[in-house]
Order: C-alpha cells, then structure tokens, then sequence
C-alpha cells in the first residue's frame, strides 16, 4: 500500500513539474530574482580604490 501511495505521488510531482514547465509559469520568477531590491547609491562614501 505505501509504495502504490509513494508511486502516485512521484507520477503526480513529475507530471505537475511537466505541466508548470510546458505553461512557463516559472520564468517571472527567475527574472524577479535578478532584479536588485534597493537603489544603489552613486556616491561609494569610505570606499577608495
């Protein structure tokens, strides 16, 4: 019994992973992740090079 459960739940995970693959649902979530959170500042204060 555990393992048909286990079995349904890896043929389920796989087939959500396809599905969410073939619509791109995930890609607005990469790019988010690229954004910056805050503006940086021009003005580098205490750091010389």
């Amino acid at each position: 019994m555990q393992v048909f459960v286990s079995l349904l739940l890896v043929i389920g995970s796989v087939l959500l992973f396809l599905f969410t693959a073939r619509q791109r649902d995930f890609d607005h979530a990469d790019r988010l992740a690229l954004l910056p959170t805050e503006d940086d500042e021009l003005t580098t204060e205490g750091t010389e090079s």
